[in-house]
């Protein structure tokens, strides 16, 4: 079956937690704890008029997921600009869910105005950074020692794309 890539909807999130708190639990990610179904529905349910949420299903099971949010909500100076995260299950990965995600994500940011894509990806990820990089990202910056698991820092790389 082909990949269908959808917005997400709030009967999504047990499915997106399947792909999400694997990668939580691999440490590949900046969030500490995994998510209940509830946090995700919640998510959902406040999701940004402006933002971009898609899913991407096979075979009839969501396999990966994008979110797009505004950088920041408090002035107008940054609307160009959005925030990008990118999950993809383990076992459907270097597949081309990726891609397809990128591919509507961009195209549904455009029309919502959006010039500019921005994220942060851990040092340590270094397949999630190929990943943005073959989507046409550029490295602009390291942030050393900015996310702290225990006793052990990690650095995040930033990312940015002009539309």
């Amino acid at each position: 079956m082909d990949l269908i890539i959808r917005e997400a909807r709030a009967d999504d999130a047990a499915a997106i937690l399947g792909v999400l708190n694997p990668i939580i639990a691999a440490e590949a990610v900046a969030f500490d704890a995994p998510l209940t179904e509830a946090d995700e529905r919640s998510y959902i349910a406040g999701f940004p008029a402006r933002g971009v949420f898609h899913v991407a299903l096979r075979d009839g099971g969501l396999v990966g997921f994008q979110s797009l949010e505004p950088f920041a909500t408090y002035t107008r100076l940054f609307d160009h600009v959005g925030v990008l995260g990118t999950y993809v299950a383990a076992a459907c990965r270097r597949r081309g869910v990726a891609t397809r995600l990128f591919a509507a994500t961009f195209a549904a940011a455009r029309a919502k105005g959006y010039e500019k894509l921005f994220t942060y990806v851990r040092a340590d990820n270094p397949a999630a950074l190929a990943a943005y990089e073959a989507q046409g990202f550029r490295l602009v910056g390291r942030a050393e020692r900015h996310l702290k698991a225990g006793d052990r820092y990690v650095d995040e790389i930033i990312v940015e794309r002009f539309l």
